[in-house]
């Protein structure tokens, strides 16, 4: 039951977006009807088992008692339930015609993969940095040992004629206001960490952040890098729906997702992460996640209809710097160690990878992002990363006050709400905040 990555080439290669929901439910019978409904959406999908919060942690006592004791989780437990119960769930719904991703948010991910691998499953997604720093006080030298571990687990599959494939999680770090060069740069350097621990089968990720533009950019970079570094691999840029503070608005909400479906078109990404219209109030039902799915291709099949040239997708993508950015960062981290997960701890250390607001006790904490009316993100201080003076010209600008920080959260909700209120709004318009340099 492999072949995640064919059937995206396949896909892509008919013109067509592959959609994918994230949804996971404890119960086997409620997960295995959101399968066979994603897989019976009208729309080109995959499917995605998503893990509950105890297995993402590895508390799999907690897991089990929870089953036990019938108190509901926030996704599939798949290290507790039996192999044979999962197996089950794919049967006769999971195949080469719809390939099924488990996805987890762990740190430290053997036990996961060990189950997944038990049940048929051979693809997921996540990564040393990017599940470890947002997610887990772990320390990043144990979450790089775990996931060189679980990539080489992944990788044995292969001998025995399965495809395995890992998405790197590394363009979402903290969902939000992080400058595209950095997410760019990690996404490239999780994917080589995969590769250097034999899988080549292979997804980099992005998140859709506040201006399109921007976006079209960072995206067109990440698939050039990706083609420079990983030329032997089976490879496709994968972009995410915005990851922060979502329209609390139904219109507002299908407004975001129809412009993520459309950049997904513009840039070339393969495959794109949807979210639903309840996703600012609470956890989305099978049917909402199918309505989005089919939302979503609609509009990149409007989109694609609209721009059926490949290189009539972006007629010129604007260079603000974040291609050179990207490059030196990834450059700077790979003269550290021949070892990439090595030099990514030392990257860390020495201040050279650098997440904004991010608390964990391994990131240096000195860099610091603004949002600009228009919305394109800047770096206000880039600390001890080797990029300064490498984007557009001009003064940084401030580093955000405590209401300036959360005026620019919640800036794309605010805008595609007043949107969908059919207010004049163009995306990029909020209240003042830093300008743009």
């Amino acid at each position: 039951m492999s072949g995640f990555g064919s059937f995206v080439a396949r896909a892509g290669a008919t013109g067509a977006l592959v959609v994918q929901p994230r949804m996971g439910m404890a119960d086997p019978l409620r997960m295995r009807d959101g399968l066979r409904a994603t897989r019976e959406a009208d729309a080109v999908t995959v499917g995605t088992i998503t893990l509950d919060s105890y297995t993402r942690t590895g508390d799999l006592e907690a897991a089990r008692r929870a089953l036990t004791e019938g108190v509901g989780l926030n996704g599939y437990p798949i290290a507790t339930h039996p192999a044979d119960t999962t197996r089950e769930v794919l049967r006769g719904v999971a195949d080469a015609g719809f390939p099924v991703q488990v996805r987890h948010g762990s740190a430290r991910p053997e036990h996961i993969v060990r189950a997944l691998l038990g049940a048929g499953l051979d693809a997921t997604e996540g990564g040393p940095v990017s599940y470890c720093l947002p997610y887990s006080r772990t320390p990043l030298r144990e979450a790089v040992d775990s996931w060189r571990r679980s990539c080489e687990l992944l990788a044995t599959t292969a001998e025995f004629g399965a495809e395995p494939h890992v998405e790197t999680f590394g363009g979402c770090l903290m969902g939000q206001l992080c400058p595209p060069s950095l997410l760019v740069a990690v996404s490239v350097l999780e994917a080589l960490f995969f590769r250097q621990h034999g899988l080549r089968g292979i997804s980099l990720s992005y998140a859709q952040q506040a201006d399109r533009r921007q976006d079209e950019e960072a995206l067109t970079v990440l698939g050039r890098l990706a083609g420079e570094l990983l030329p032997d691999v089976d490879h496709h840029v994968v972009l995410y729906a915005y990851m922060g503070v979502f329209p609390r608005s139904p219109g507002g909400a299908r407004m975001l997702v129809e412009d993520a479906a459309r950049l997904a078109v513009r840039a070339g990404a393969a495959r794109l992460i949807v979210k639903t219209t309840a996703e600012a109030h609470r956890i989305p039902t099978v049917g909402e996640n199918v309505r989005a799915l089919e939302t979503a291709a609609a509009a990149a099949a409007d989109e694609r209809a609209r721009t059926p040239l490949v290189a009539a997708r972006i007629p010129s993508v604007e260079d603000t710097g974040v291609e050179a950015e990207a490059r030196a960062l990834i450059g700077a981290v790979l003269e550290l160690d021949a070892d990439i997960g090595r030099a990514l701890v030392r990257a860390f250390a020495a201040g050279y990878l650098d997440v904004p607001y991010c608390l964990h006790p391994d990131n240096a904490g000195r860099a610091r992002s603004s949002l600009a009316p228009d919305g394109r993100l800047h770096w206000s201080s880039v600390g001890s990363m080797p990029i300064a003076g490498l984007s557009d010209g001009g003064p940084r600008p401030p580093i955000l006050g405590s209401s300036e920080l959360l005026a620019a959260l919640s800036h794309v909700q605010r805008t595609y709400d007043v949107r969908a209120a059919g207010r004049p709004s163009a995306v990029g318009a909020a209240p003042a905040l830093p300008a743009r340099p």
